[in-house]
Order: C-alpha cells, then sequence, then structure tokens
C-alpha cells in the first residue's frame, strides 16, 4: 500500500452530503509517499507492518513518534517503494519468526499479489525453507 504522509498538491475531501460551503482541511506541513507491507492471516492475525519512507539513508525523526508501535519496521529505498531486497527482508525478518509459533500444522500459506519483489528466486527458496506455500494473485490486489 502506498500512504501520503504530508501535502504535495491537491487532495479530495470526503464530508456530508448537508455540509454547508466549502470544507476547510488543516495540514501540518510537507508531505511524502511511504510503502506499507502488510499482512493479516485469515484468523484476523495482524503481522506487524514494513514501513519503507524514500530515502537513501535512516532518519532518526522516523522512529522518535511515541505512537509507533515497537513491532513495526522501518526501511528506506531511493523511491520509497519495495525491492526485491526489502520483499526478502520482509519475509525472513518479519513474516516467517511472527506466524511460525501461529502455525498449525506443517505449513504456512501466503498469498501475494503479483509485485515483482515477490517473485525472485531467493523469495521462492526463503518460502521453501520456511515451509510456507505461497500463491499469486493479481498485481497489487492481494
Amino acid at each position: 500500500n502506498r500512504i501520503c504522509y504530508g501535502n504535495r498538491g491537491y487532495s479530495k475531501v470526503i464530508c456530508s452530503s448537508d455540509h454547508q460551503g466549502k470544507p476547510s482541511i488543516i495540514q501540518p506541513g510537507n508531505r511524502e509517499w511511504v510503502t506499507v507491507v502488510e499482512c493479516v492471516g485469515s484468523s484476523g492475525i495482524i503481522v506487524p507492518p514494513l514501513i519503507i519512507f524514500k530515502s537513501r539513508h535512516n532518519q532518526a525523526e522516523w522512529y522518535t513518534d511515541p505512537m509507533l508501535p515497537p513491532d513495526w519496521s522501518i526501511t528506506h529505498s531511493p523511491k520509497g517503494w519495495t525491492s526485491d531486497e526489502l520483499g526478502l527482508q520482509w519475509l525472513e525478518k518479519i513474516f516467517e519468526p511472527f506466524t511460525r509459533p501461529l502455525t498449525v500444522g506443517a505449513y504456512r500459506l501466503l498469498i501475494l499479489d503479483g509485485h515483482s519483489s515477490h517473485l525472485t528466486p531467493e523469495f521462492d527458496r526463503a518460502c521453501e525453507k520456511s515451509n510456507c506455500w505461497f500463491n499469486y494473485g493479481p498485481y497489487h490486489e492481494a
């Protein structure tokens, strides 16, 4: 998922149809896009997300928000998008250790969108090593 924090242009506002006048928006300064890698299990369990900021380096202010849950992971990429390496990092460092103790039976099923970061031999080998079967849905649709 791509999420906008801050503002770089026009925005749309949803408000009640009986609202009178032009709605106003209060925005706290500049905004940037981030990518969030998310996963929800069939039982409703939520795997902690991986948040990817657009940057060449880690920024200390990303970690100082007291509202940031301690189990959320933060990283960066030059465009703020996921990559083959970040997809593999999410699988090995977040998904696999979080879901392993919750698994009933020998295998887990991971339903993925068709994003290229999941379509690598390294991702396939990591899934096989972790007894994780995967199935691809449409791009950006899982």
